[in-house]
């Protein structure tokens, strides 16, 4: 999948934590023990759940592309600091996967639990498709997931992180219910969801939608001519009114779909990153709330 760390930066990378050792709270966290997550969307999750009893951060920035991402030796020092590590699992931060056993730090999978698909294209097919987040049924269990962590972790606590994954979980009800309800009046044969990347597999699975896409997973080399060719076709036969690109890679792939059919540009999704505090989605419920508005507007014709 992404590229991964050369032998020679992990080698550095390990040197750089070996001095590190764990510590009760990261520098900067005050008296609350520091939960580190791999990216921004998890993280925002976390705090949901944590709620004042923890400082929790990400290694990635808003707006990062976590499929490549490569980690630098400060965030190998972060992370060596923290009390406890938090990632996706499903193969995704496979970048992270190559130094988190080198670091004596509690480390949990937060899509434990969830019930898998896999990937069904190209050189990933069979892979476990690792966007579980994109559905809000599956962030549930994150956020069950994540209590339990932070219960081990601080057991004083124990009862407040179920009480706020409890809640949490009410409001993505919530959005999930919206989604459907929006998506309840399209005609079944036009209820199909194409996007750039393959990350929407487990929304559409969860909102009754047939799902496309041009490349499986973000990586450096994509959209083949006959990816888009594929994907016109599937546009076509379908009579799909709306097609969607995310907000970390390129449209212009799309773009050629949208010229060669009668579909519109339906609009950005986000997916991989939240964005600033003063952007269109700074938490995940906004992130999803906004996908779910975006794609039921654009395949309703504006009715949803």
């Amino acid at each position: 999948m992404p590229r991964a760390l050369g032998v020679a930066t992990a080698a550095a990378l390990a040197l750089g934590i070996s001095a590190c050792g764990g510590t009760a709270t990261a520098e900067g966290a005050g008296d609350r023990p520091m939960v580190l997550t791999t990216f921004t969307v998890l993280a925002d999750i976390a705090d949901n759940v944590a709620g004042d009893h923890l400082e929790v951060e990400s290694i990635t920035k808003p707006g990062a592309e976590i499929h490549g991402y490569e980690p630098t030796p400060g965030d190998i020092r972060k992370a060596a600091k923290a009390d406890l590590v938090l990632d996706n699992g499903l193969n995704l931060e496979q970048w992270f996967s190559q130094f988190v056993d080198d670091i004596d730090v509690p480390h949990a999978v937060v899509s434990e639990g969830v019930d898998e698909l896999s990937i069904t294209g190209d050189a990933y097919a069979g892979k476990p498709n690792p966007h579980a987040w994109m559905s809000p049924l599956n962030v549930q269990i994150y956020a069950e997931n994540m209590a339990h962590a932070f219960a081990e972790l601080d057991p004083e606590h124990a009862d407040d992180y179920s009480a706020n994954a409890e809640d949490y979980g009410e409001q993505l009800q919530e959005v999930q219910d919206e989604l459907v309800d929006d998506l309840a009046r399209l005609p079944k044969s036009q209820r199909a969801l194409v996007t750039c990347e393959g990350a929407f597999s487990y929304l559409a699975r969860d909102a009754g939608l047939s799902e496309k896409y041009i490349w499986p997973v973000n990586a450096e080399s994509q959209a083949t001519p006959g990816q888009i060719t594929s994907a016109i076709s599937f546009v076509e036969d379908n009579e799909v009114p709306a097609v969607f690109c995310e907000s970390t890679v390129s449209s212009a792939p799309m773009d050629q779909v949208v010229e060669a059919t009668d579909a519109e540009f339906g609009g950005i999704l986000y997916v991989d990153s939240l964005s600033d505090a003063d952007g269109p989605v700074p938490t995940y419920l906004d992130l999803i709330r906004h996908d779910a508005k975006t794609i039921a507007a654009a395949l309703t014709g504006g009715q949803a």
